[in-house]
């Protein structure tokens, strides 16, 4: 599901840019990427996220996807040239990955599943396209937080089966991660690094 012009706003934003780099940088004292990794980040909006990864992690490439066209195209225009040579802009459908089995060394996803209707088919397509031994690392957010009194008039978000923590952390080990390092917020939402199995 495509953000609406508030969300934008939200993601758009240096405060965000700040969180993320706090965010990686705890992945990463979780599990490093190696050099050689092959990344791939869903839901990348303006590639912000793509940006910090390639910064902090630095690894060979990242493959950056989202669903809206005007997100990538913002991203193609935040990214400098030389960001571009290891940064590769898609547009594509989480639930649908246009990448053979086993693609990636490492998938980030900053908050982008809770906006996947069928986010369960999305995890199946991270867990496909992700290599045996791969890491997910991955920033997502509960219900509580964007489905309250206020957020759920400002926001847009599928309104049905819609995780939680239980919800989630069981469809995570069913997809065959397992976790190695996770901050939760059981009210607001979770911070994790798995392994793929």
């Amino acid at each position: 599901m495509k953000l609406n012009w508030i969300e934008r706003l939200v993601v758009n934003n240096p405060l965000r840019v700040m969180e993320q780099k706090l965010q990686i940088r705890w992945m990463k004292k979780v599990c490093p990427v190696s050099p050689e990794a092959r990344v791939l980040e869903i839901g990348c909006g303006r590639g912000a996220g793509s940006r910090l990864i390639l910064q902090e992690m630095q690894p060979s490439t990242i493959h950056a996807t989202d669903l809206d066209f005007k997100m990538i195209r913002l991203a193609r225009s935040y990214l400098t040239h030389n960001e571009k040579d290891g940064i590769f802009t898609y547009v594509a459908d989480a639930a649908v990955l246009p990448y053979g089995d086993g693609s990636f060394d490492a998938i980030f996803d900053f908050g982008a599943l809770h906006h996947v209707p069928d986010w369960r088919k999305a995890l199946m397509e991270v867990a496909r396209v992700l290599k045996k031994g791969g890491t997910l690392y991955l920033e997502e957010l509960y219900p509580t937080l964007y489905q309250n009194f206020i957020t759920k008039h400002l926001l847009l978000h599928p309104t049905q089966d819609r995780f939680h923590s239980e919800d989630f952390r069981k469809a995570l080990t069913s997809s065959g991660f397992s976790f190695q390092g996770s901050l939760e917020w059981k009210a607001v939402g979770i911070l994790g690094v798995l392994t793929k199995a």
